[in-house]
């Protein structure tokens, strides 16, 4: 795994941004995390800014309409043909580049986020692609919207280091009974997509829902993003490993579905008691700190702006607080 610096007490971003406008959204997201800001994705702006109609971009034999649905040709989607078109230069990408631009000769870190493989096949497999061409052209996509993205990232901040995550809701169901792979195989899927970003970035990966942690970091993430209260004590044997190895988790501290929570004492004690859960269980109390990321649970495009001002500053005022317990004597076995 390799080595992840970043300072105590960070804070960013999850997916989406309920904006419309993609310059307006990139000065949100510096404004909001500026140690880590995030590109956004802006689905009010266009549906084609959706999590699947970004991934199924270029892939041949299938069309990404206006609204964000696809229309297949199930005989024309095939793993060997390449992407028609693999870049970020289309309609599905303005928030992205608008995001990039705004970062240009950054030489502070900061995140990226894509679909991931297994997401995008199970997408495919439902609208009538069969599991092994829908599967392999997400491999396939995934992989080249990779390179795509982080080619033009090194582009214009040279001097930074990325940080990619890759959003896999679908793993949340690996285990059901059903399920079209085996979980050796959605594993991998991951775990390659991963060591394609591990060649010049960071390499994160979110689900936005109770999993199977212990699973999931099998696909070897070196940032795993969970939402605070999904079942992470449950896995702690795993959790603790991995927190072992130099990786790093962030917390989805801040609800993002359901009524809002205003306090961030709440929010404060909640993420404390995940955390003490964790210890007893077996994690290193300083190491499940000093390792962390606050972010919120998952996007915000369900929000309204000032919602989303709120969870964002709800989101950093935990990181801070996360941060001044780090520096004081003996505190973290406390904080």
């Amino acid at each position: 795994m390799r080595e992840v610096q970043f300072p105590r007490g960070l804070s960013t971003g999850i997916g989406s941004l309920p904006h419309d406008d993609p310059d307006e959204a990139a000065r949100f997201a510096l404004d909001a995390h500026p140690r880590l800001p995030a590109a956004p994705s802006l689905p009010r702006r266009s549906a084609t800014e959706g999590m699947i109609a970004q991934a199924a971009w270029g892939i041949t034999g299938v069309s990404v309409l206006e609204d964000g649905s696809l229309l297949v040709d199930e005989a024309a989607v095939d793993p060997e043909v390449p992407l028609g078109d693999a870049g970020v230069d289309g309609e599905p990408f303005v928030a992205l580049r608008a995001f990039l631009t705004a970062v240009e000769g950054r030489e502070e870190p900061f995140k990226l986020q894509l679909t991931g493989p297994v997401t995008l096949g199970l997408a495919l497999h439902a609208v009538g692609v069969s599991t092994d061409r829908a599967f392999g052209v997400a491999r396939l996509a995934v992989t080249a919207r990779i390179r795509a993205t982080l080619a033009r990232a090194h582009e214009l901040a040279p001097d930074a280091t990325p940080v990619l995550f890759l959003d896999e809701p679908g793993l949340r169901a690996a285990l059901d009974p059903g399920f079209p792979l085996d979980l050796d195989d959605a594993l991998d899927l991951v775990s390659s997509a991963m060591a394609v970003v591990e060649d010049t970035a960071i390499a994160g990966l979110h689900c936005c829902g109770r999993a199977d942690w212990q699973a999931v970091l099998q696909s070897g993430p070196q940032i795993l993003s969970l939402p605070v209260g999904m079942g992470a004590p449950e896995h702690a044997g795993a959790l603790a490993g991995f927190l072992e190895r130099g990786g790093w988790v962030a917390w989805g501290a801040v609800p993002t579905d359901g009524p809002l929570i205003e306090s961030a004492d709440v929010l404060w004690r909640r993420l404390r008691a995940e955390w003490d859960a964790l210890a007893v269980a077996g994690c290193d109390p300083q190491l499940l700190r000093e390792q962390a990321i606050i972010t919120p649970a998952c996007g915000l495009v369900g929000l309204d702006r000032f919602q989303a001002h709120q969870v964002s500053g709800l989101a950093a005022l935990l990181a801070e607080r996360l941060e001044a317990h780090l520096v004081e004597p003996g505190s973290s076995q406390r904080a």
